[in-house]
């Protein structure tokens, strides 16, 4: 049997789509009782979850690239480092 290094290295291996398909699958293998409860998605979130993919899927939402939202973050993190006191 394979261990666990094996088997992430074999996994990285495959094609994104694949990838996403074994993690889905990996995480609907789970017993949501045997994990601790701030791993699991409330209904509301699961709720935000499909609105927000459909939004996405029907074309209506704005994205904003990965750069963006990095330059963003940084430029808060900047702002909030000139806001402490010395």
């Amino acid at each position: 049997m394979k261990n666990y290094a094996e088997i992430l290295q074999a996994a990285l291996a495959l094609p994104s789509s694949e990838r996403c398909e074994l993690a889905e699958a990996l995480w609907e293998s789970i017993d949501e009782n045997s994990i601790d409860p701030a791993m699991v998605l409330s209904d509301a979130w699961r709720a935000e979850i499909a609105r927000r993919s459909a939004e996405y899927d029907a074309g209506t939402m704005k994205t904003v690239t990965w750069e963006e939202v990095r330059d963003r973050a940084r430029r808060a993190a900047a702002n909030d480092d000139d806001s402490r006191p010395d």
